[in-house]
């Protein structure tokens, strides 16, 4: 993966010793993720997710076997890139020291793509300021930290609406 000279760059502190279980975003090359391709989309700006080729049913997040009919002929489909607020809610407590990248309060929501329903944090955005049903676009963001695997993840943040 090569870092994108445009993209916001979030860090997990390297100076903290966090527990494995404390880092929130997995590894995601083949050797530990069965959904690399995923990463690797995201990383090439897609937001993809599965769908069976078998029922045709869509899931998210992607998975390896479908839930529906337990085949695993499964594909990769593309997910737009926009999409609306269906719930959202304000994180408010503390999440473990050493993690001001999630200083609290923040925004996560609900997000409806039409195809799947996904959640995400929503950035750029108090709670205050937000309503169900406000348009909402991707925002790929790369992960700093604290392995030596250059990582990527998503999240949404308010549509900027265009003067007509």
């Amino acid at each position: 993966m090569t870092i994108k000279s445009d993209r916001e760059i979030v860090s997990v502190p390297d100076d903290v010793e966090l527990p494995r279980l404390l880092d929130f975003y997995e590894l995601q090359t083949d050797e530990h993720t069965q959904i690399a391709e995923f990463y690797e989309n995201l990383d090439d700006d897609r937001l993809t997710t599965t769908q069976c080729t078998d029922c045709g049913e869509i899931h998210f997040p992607p998975r390896i076997v479908c839930p529906e009919c337990t085949s695993d002929d499964l594909e990769y489909v593309n997910l737009p890139h926009e999409g609306e607020l269906f719930a959202f809610s304000e994180v408010r407590g503390g999440l473990p020291l050493g993690l001001s990248e999630h200083d609290v309060p923040y925004v996560v929501a609900a997000v409806d793509l039409g195809p799947v329903m996904l959640s995400a944090r929503i950035d750029d955005a108090a709670y205050d300021d937000l309503e169900i049903g406000d348009p909402v676009s991707l925002k790929i963001v790369e992960i700093d930290g604290p392995t030596d695997h250059e990582r990527v993840f998503y999240r949404f943040e308010p549509k900027e609406e265009s003067s007509a």
